[in-house]
């Protein structure tokens, strides 16, 4: 008979080529049929991938080369400071800059983490953890101090930095980094805060040793700037033996951070823990000088409604 129990097969959707699935007015029908759309486009996807990959190996040697998917990074708009490493104007200004004594050795990195007033407890966690990130670094919390009052007292006892964590309703929100005695101050909005132990499959806890330090893609001439900053917060010379790293990765604009160890399983085979905080930044604005809201020169500001006129432009 007909009721073996068995449900009709679905009928593939053919609509007329003119339907527009948002036509429908119900609200869990055309929810429905989008999904089966959606189905649909998936499946001729997958099919047309098959017949290529047929193709090509029916080619074999003869196969034209594989295209390259075009993604943000690849079309990104030229941007005419971008740094050529041989380059002697940048090379003078390296030469020149507030972190040349840094990066001629004559200064040891030392420094100082603090918070925005009355930090909570999630900052406090936060502000621990870089020191253990951060080499020859001290955190001090804030009641009531003015930043304007803390730079003389971190230049008279030799620190080389300052680190200022503010917070929004007990969220770690803005990174404010300023290299002393003459600047430059840059101001992050930090967001994607993860601490340790929020982190799956976190290594043991950091050890005392220097880290590797990576920076990634910070290719144009403010890109540069912040990248040494970064360099200048960490000692010269990496204790390989620690096998720790601290990588800054600039992506698109957001400079996203890691700290990782290194763990050799063979000769050829290296795998990496991280060990966290983990954290993103997105550069706000670079001042001349130490901190100075009121009265600072600014170098660079992120405006948004002026610069990000296109989403393949990017800055650092």
């Amino acid at each position: 008979g007909r009721g073996e129990g068995r449900a009709p097969a679905p009928e593939r959707v053919l609509f007329p080529p003119t339907f527009s699935v948002s036509e429908i007015k119900n609200k869990q029908r055309r929810h429905f049929m989008f999904l089966r759309w959606k189905q649909q486009q998936r499946k001729e996807k997958l099919a047309l991938k098959k017949k290529r990959r047929k193709e090509r190996e029916a080619l074999g040697d003869k196969a034209p080369p594989k295209a390259v998917p075009k993604t943000i990074e690849n079309q990104r708009v030229y941007d005419e400071t971008t740094v050529d490493p041989n380059d002697e104007e940048v090379a003078f200004d390296e030469a020149t800059d507030e972190f040349a004594p840094y990066f001629n050795r004559q200064t040891v990195p030392k420094i100082l983490i603090t918070t925005s007033d009355r930090p909570r407890g999630r900052t406090v966690r936060f502000c621990e953890q870089l020191a253990t990130v951060i080499p020859n670094s001290h955190v001090y919390y804030r009641r009531g101090l003015a930043l304007k009052r803390i730079i003389p007292q971190c230049i008279a006892r030799d620190f080389t930095d300052l680190i200022v964590i503010n917070e929004d309703r007990k969220i770690p929100n803005g990174l404010v980094l300023s290299h002393l005695p003459d600047g430059p101050t840059a101001h992050f909005r930090m967001s994607s805060v993860r601490l340790r132990k929020e982190i799956k499959r976190k290594g043991k806890e950091p050890t005392e040793h220097v880290p590797e330090v990576i920076l990634n893609n910070f290719t144009t001439r403010l890109g540069h700037s912040i990248g040494r900053m970064f360099a200048a917060l960490f000692p010269h010379d990496p204790q390989f033996i620690g096998r720790q790293v601290a990588t800054f990765h600039n992506q698109r604009d957001y400079i996203f951070f890691r700290f990782h160890r290194y763990i050799f399983k063979s000769e050829k085979k290296v795998g990496i823990q991280e060990l966290g905080p983990r954290f993103t930044l997105k550069l706000r604005s670079l001042q001349k000088g130490t901190f100075d809201s009121k009265f600072g020169e600014y170098e660079w500001i992120h405006k948004r409604r002026e610069m990000d006129t296109s989403r393949r432009k990017f800055h650092l």
